[in-house]
């Protein structure tokens, strides 16, 4: 059975991507997808979490801020001054930065992701509602419904999803076995009294 969860703790997720970066009237762009809908982001052997599509109904005029490899004193743009623009559509998460052509380290990591040195995001978020599976044999999967802030999104040398996001996930996972270990023991001491007072 699904079982619903929320949760109100900062996370983050990432993944490989296809950056673009061009040449526009008022300077570079990086362009691409920082989530992907319904990809199974393998987690270990048989658990996997799924972005499911319109999760970021809730967020899209979030103060959302474009960074490099999450370091917030390294700024690419920012939604509220239109330097970062953002959009959900069928495929996923899709942003557009507007590079400062004076900022060094924007230029830089513009010419990493032209080179492709640099082809992978992550976004910091939270999540408002998730829906656990078990798919049984010891697989299970969580699909994120609905995502209640997006913080930030970042190109990166390396995704943060692998670290913290399977540290958390086996957390919730033992949380949720232990839970149904007290219901069944529960369940069985109801039992046993009723056959008792029979």
């Amino acid at each position: 059975m699904p079982e619903h969860t929320t949760r109100d703790k900062f996370q983050l997720r990432g993944g490989r991507t296809e950056f673009n970066t061009r040449e526009a009237d008022n300077g570079p762009i990086i362009e691409g997808y920082f989530a992907v809908f319904n990809k199974p982001y393998n987690l270990w052997e048989g658990a996997a979490e799924v972005i499911m599509p319109g999760a970021f109904d809730a967020c899209m005029e979030d103060d959302t801020r474009a960074l490099i490899n999450h370091n917030s004193t390294l700024v690419l743009g920012r939604t509220t001054a239109g330097t970062l623009e953002l959009r959900q559509d069928d495929t996923g998460l899709w942003g557009k930065i507007q590079l400062n052509p004076n900022d060094t380290d924007a230029m830089n990591l513009y010419a990493r992701v032209q080179r492709g040195d640099v082809s992978q995001c992550s976004f910091g978020f939270d999540i408002e509602s998730e829906t656990f599976i078990d798919l049984g044999n010891g697989s299970c999967r969580w699909e994120i419904n609905k995502i209640g802030r997006l913080y930030e999104v970042s190109p990166c040398t390396f995704p943060a999803y692998e670290d913290t996001a399977i540290a958390a996930r086996k957390a919730d996972l033992e949380t949720m076995m232990q839970r149904g270990a007290e219901a069944w023991r529960a369940a069985q001491k109801t039992k046993l009294e009723g056959i008792i007072h029979a």
